[in-house]
């Protein structure tokens, strides 16, 4: 047997034209991919018709198990394997399936009428299903048809899935001699087990719109038949199964992913209430130390003026307060001139109002006033604050006087 010619390499322009053109079709005649995944569609399409010419991109009619029919791509033709040194094609159709690229394609071997799949095969079913790592293993969306395509025929050289049937004799000898080549026992290479060598025209797949099944050898028995017949419909009642059970555990873990991402968020919520606690824990411990400190000044203060309470009758409103230190006699003047200050301008707004005093002069008094106000207040917040630090440094010392 002589090795088939390479098919002539397509017209690239072509093949991307063609591709762009189906996959830009909307409305009823739109094909049923992702608009997210049409452009890596065609650049697989495009790859693989360059690296492996004799399978064309093309549009066909897929039917699925449950009788719906829907227009899918598929790249129709046939694949190089090497047996024995021989290179010879396998006629294989590439599914696009409408989940493709995020799930595998559906790859059939498409056997000539001359032709007949071997049984049992590792990677091939008798309904001309490919079954291969790759497929089982597909990874979106670092696996690509070029890799498929080259595992496929890496697998078949190894164990072809095609062989060439029996064909009898048209001019029977009626007298055969019987020689050692033709008991099939005796005869190491009988020609139905030689790989298959497709011609270059072959029918079109049995699982696009030109046919229902795969031709058999008339002379199968009919008992084979049916067996055969109920163990495919048995091998599509389990993948239909398996799909199943595949698609509800995606949604199962869609639902996980989706209850993690709100766990996940509640997780952050609740962390940062749990901060804003602790910060707020932490200011009302400052609170509360500045209350505790606060009570001792005044303890220290009712104690010292206890003895004063007969002698309130005679004593000067401006003698009532005593000043222990410069800082608290500065803090008392700067409250003083504020609240006076404050006065003064109550009393420029009530007189502004009965109209005793024009509004410019009004204007110019509470300017400044505003200013001296001002600067009272500033120098409160400066005393206030060396207070602050002189209360610290006190409370320090007392406390180093009882750890000692």
């Amino acid at each position: 047997m002589v090795p088939p010619a390479s098919p002539s390499p397509p017209n690239p322009q072509l093949t991307q034209q063609f591709l762009s053109s189906v996959l830009s079709q909307r409305g009823p005649s739109a094909l049923p991919y992702s608009e997210d995944t049409k452009w890596l569609i065609r650049q697989h399409l495009v790859s693989l018709a360059a690296a492996f010419p004799s399978l064309e991109p093309k549009t066909a009619t897929f039917t699925h198990n449950d009788g719906r029919s829907v227009n899918l791509l598929q790249a129709d033709g046939t694949v190089p394997m090497s047996f024995q040194g021989v290179t010879y094609n396998i006629p294989v159709a590439i599914w696009l399936m409408e989940s493709y690229p995020r799930h595998p394609p559906c790859v059939y071997v498409n056997p000539t009428r001359d032709m007949i799949i071997k049984r049992p095969h590792p990677n091939v079913n008798p309904s001309g299903l490919v079954s291969i790592p790759y497929l089982q293993n597909w990874v979106y969306p670092s696996s690509t048809l070029v890799d498929l395509a080259r595992n496929l025929s890496a697998l078949f050289g190894r164990d072809p899935p095609l062989y060439s049937q029996r064909r009898p004799n048209p001019n029977p000898n009626p007298n055969p001699t019987p020689s050692p080549s033709s008991n099939p026992s005796q005869n190491p290479n009988p020609s139905y087990a030689r790989p298959a060598i497709p011609p270059r025209a072959y029918p079109p797949s049995p699982y696009g719109s030109g046919g229902s099944s795969i031709s058999r050898p008339q002379s199968d028995d009919p008992t084979e038949v049916y067996r055969k017949n109920a163990i495919n419909k048995l091998v599509e009642v389990v993948h239909g199964d398996i799909s199943g059970m595949r698609k509800a555990r995606e949604a199962e873990m869609e639902g996980m992913f989706s209850a993690q991402a709100v766990l996940r968020q509640r997780e952050e919520q609740l962390s940062k209430g749990l901060k804003e606690m602790q910060d707020e824990k932490e200011g009302l411990e400052q609170q509360l130390q500045m209350v505790l400190m606060n009570s001792d000044i005044l303890e220290n203060w009712l104690k010292e003026n206890e003895g004063k309470k007969a002698n309130l009758e005679s004593v000067e409103v401006d003698d009532a307060f005593e000043c222990l230190d410069s800082l608290s006699k500065q803090m008392l003047n700067c409250t003083a001139g504020d609240l006076a200050v404050e006065d003064v301008v109550y009393a420029l707004d009530k007189a502004l109002q009965d109209g005793a005093i024009p509004f410019d002069l009004y204007l110019r008094n509470v300017r400044l006033l505003s200013r001296e106000q001002f600067f009272h207040r500033a120098t409160a917040a400066k005393v206030r604050a060396a207070q602050m630090q002189a209360q610290v440094a006190n409370m320090a010392s007392r406390i180093s006087q009882f750890i000692s």
